[in-house]
């Protein structure tokens, strides 16, 4: 998930002669009979099917998914949007894959679980094989570049570990020779996503270094506490000369940047799984939130808007502004153009607006 990223809408293929068929097949269309058979046999949709499911450790959930043919693949590092059906409700929500790159027909992702995450711990509790999901084509531009750098640090938190892990998975495939080196950041060893699995690569590889800090064990890691610039020359020694992929709560994104902020911007790349601190809205406005083309106030409306990761980074709500005055709850900038996009997660209304969704 990229701050700066657009996400590109699903695409949509189709059999040849299709066009024709879909008008024999009447107003269902041919996905219409085809959904009947099987929903992956689709051919204007994206979809994924859950074929395993392993709980790595007690708060995640690793699925194993089998995208439908009009998948494209995705780029090591990427995000997709995944969407479930819940109690009647679609919700989509926004994951990296941790498989790598050139994976084959499976991909997997790992969700890991929050007090009031309801798609995360719905996933968790009753995913199981042979439940079908929604899927986005990958989008991002946090990803593992062409051609591969020559030395690279990943820095990852929590569930901030998976896109990374699809880096390094894409590097040990290809047959990577340069240094690699990771540090990770995790609760205890028993919260820690994918521990096993790294603790195997750095054995069998001498070019990845491996260095953990778990924040409520201190002393059993190889670091001790939260980020640090002091972690860094244990990890990587040119630590200023390596591409960096950092991924994580806002905290840690935030203690990074500051670290790179002399002349090292360029080599770093930034990716969060939590949504920021939202800037506080001020005076708020009075008025009300209008459908451009009809005379419904949205609150009376009951008509949810298209969403995904809801901080303002996959854009899935963006809409367009008609009229009225916002402010962006991320940079606090107010904006009152005419025939604007914006996004709705993280707009607050100042006065009256005329939204066209």
């Amino acid at each position: 998930m990229s701050p700066t990223s657009t996400p590109t809408a699903p695409t949509r293929r189709s059999i040849p002669g299709s066009g024709l068929l879909d008008l024999m097949a009447g107003p269902p269309g041919i996905d219409g009979y085809l959904e009947q058979i099987n929903p992956m046999l689709v051919t204007g949709e994206c979809r994924a099917e859950v074929l395993a499911v392993h709980h790595g450790t007690t708060d995640s959930v690793t699925l194993t998914l089998r995208p439908n043919r009009v998948w494209q693949g995705s780029r090591a590092g990427q995000f997709v949007q995944v969407s479930v059906e819940i109690d009647g409700v679609r919700h989509t929500r926004c994951y990296s894959p941790a498989s790598p790159e050139a994976s084959g027909r499976e991909l997997e992702i790992t969700v890991k679980r929050h007090p009031e995450g309801l798609v995360s711990n719905f996933l968790a509790d009753h995913a199981g094989p042979g439940l079908v999901l929604g899927l986005s084509q990958a989008d991002g531009d946090f990803h593992l570049p062409d051609p591969r750098p020559d030395s690279i640090l990943l820095i990852g938190a929590g569930s901030g570990i998976t896109p990374l892990m699809g880096i390094l998975r894409t590097l040990c495939g290809e047959g990577h020779s340069g240094p690699v080196a990771l540090i990770q950041y995790a609760p205890d060893p028993e919260r820690t996503i994918y521990r096993e699995e790294l603790d195997r690569l750095a054995a069998e590889s001498p070019d990845f270094n491996l260095l953990r800090s778990y924040t409520r064990a201190p002393g059993v890691g190889e670091l001790d506490g939260h980020f640090s610039p002091a972690h860094l020359p244990q990890a990587d020694p040119s630590f200023d000369s390596a591409e960096t992929f950092a991924c994580g709560p806002p905290a840690l994104l935030d203690a990074v940047r500051g670290t790179w902020a002399n002349g090292l911007e360029q080599r770093l790349h930034v990716e969060s799984f939590v949504p920021p601190g939202l800037l506080p809205i001020g005076e708020p406005g009075e008025g009300t939130i209008r459908f451009a083309g009809s005379d419904v106030q949205a609150e009376e409306a009951g008509v949810p808007a298209q969403s995904g990761c809801r901080m303002g980074i996959c854009h899935s709500c963006t809409c367009r502004k008609v009229s009225g005055t916002i402010k962006n709850l991320l940079t606090e900038e107010v904006s009152s153009g005419p025939d604007e996009s914006i996004q709705l997660c993280v707009s607050a209304p100042l006065s009256d607006l005329v939204i066209d969704l």
